[in-house]
């Protein structure tokens, strides 16, 4: 059971481990995106639904909006950190905080607490989930460990902390909070298969544990060098513009990712800006994964990389799972080039 499923990120993890997936979606632009890609559930509000609508479930996931809690979003969830944390614990105690999250400066901001609202009713009906997985951006942890506190209360096995994903063989540096339950079996986070990025520094070919990480050159088509020239993150500083060189992995895809300009090496000329579907391979979708309706950048900028979402889940389940070094070559259908 997916909620906030999005484009289908995990979705599409999910059924590469051979899962069957129900996602909830309210936006028209990702659930046209769903749709085209033949992923399953209903289109609507989260807080509408509840575990009694999906009785077959028994892995619950949630990447609930982020925009309240980013550094470039509105900030409204971070200032109400305190307040969502102290409802958690009110939830736990049978309390209904409905009403005051309608008060909150931004309602998306209530909307993280939707996966233990779920958690909680399917335990009170006796049908908890066997797994629980959450991820969203690093500020939402301190919820993520209230919640798993909750959670270790019920029963549940928990882990929790901060992902890189080029340490997991995506071609892009994004951090991500995650937590795993388990019902039965140790909760442990996944363990890294590649080196972290360190700007100015090369990977190490030697490193007999970690795989060197992805860049850009490896995922994508293009033949001629290139560097990305960034203003993510510069507050309009052009002296603080990030630049990325096609050897190195992308920075964070976000919906602003068409406004990048991609540049010759030293940057006399300017080259065609990315498409939605290299976008989308920066993200490790699949090459042909059917993107539709508008707002594309902001849909894939919004999505868990898949390859993050399948590591995450196979250390969810329990699930055993070669290096990226050792697997056979199309054992994982998504963007890294061989």
């Amino acid at each position: 059971m997916d909620l906030f499923a999005g484009p289908g990120g995990l979705d599409v993890a999910a059924e590469d481990l051979g899962l069957t997936v129900n996602g909830i979606e309210w936006d028209d632009n990702a659930y046209a995106t769903r749709l085209a890609a033949g992923l399953e559930g209903p289109q609507g509000d989260v807080r509408k639904f509840s575990p009694e609508d999906f009785p077959d479930a028994t892995v619950l996931a949630g990447g609930p909006p982020c925009q309240t809690f980013t550094v470039a979003g509105t900030g409204a969830g971070r200032k109400a950190l305190d307040l969502v944390k102290y409802f958690v614990h009110q939830m736990a105690a049978g309390k209904d905080v409905e009403p005051e999250l309608a008060l909150l400066d931004d309602e998306r901001t209530g909307l993280v607490l939707q996966p233990l609202r779920w958690a909680l009713l399917a335990e009170k009906a006796g049908k908890a989930y066997d797994v629980i997985v959450l991820e969203q951006v690093p500020s939402v942890l301190p919820v993520w460990i209230e919640i798993g506190k909750v959670l270790d209360r019920l029963g549940y096995s928990v882990d929790w902390g901060v992902l890189r994903t080029e340490q997991f063989g995506v071609p892009q540096t994004r951090r991500r909070a995650i937590l795993i339950a388990r019902r039965n079996g140790k909760a442990m986070l996944p363990t890294p298969t590649h080196q972290p990025y360190r700007k100015g520094r090369r990977p190490d070919p030697n490193d007999p544990i970690l795989d060197p990480w992805v860049d850009m050159r490896r995922t994508l088509d293009r033949k001629e060098p290139f560097v990305v020239v960034s203003n993510y993150g510069t507050g309009g500083d052009p002296k603080e513009r990030g630049r990325r060189n096609w050897d190195e992995p992308s920075a964070t895809v976000t919906g602003k990712i068409s406004r990048n300009r991609v540049m010759t090496p030293d940057e006399s000329k300017e080259l065609p800006r990315f498409t939605h579907a290299e976008a989308g391979l920066l993200q490790t979708f699949p090459r042909d994964y059917p993107w539709s309706g508008k707002d594309i950048a902001q849909q894939i900028g919004n999505a868990i990389p898949p390859l993050l979402a399948k590591r995450v889940l196979e250390a969810a389940l329990g699930l055993t799972k070669p290096s990226v070094s050792e697997a056979e070559p199309g054992m994982f259908d998504f963007a890294v080039a061989r």
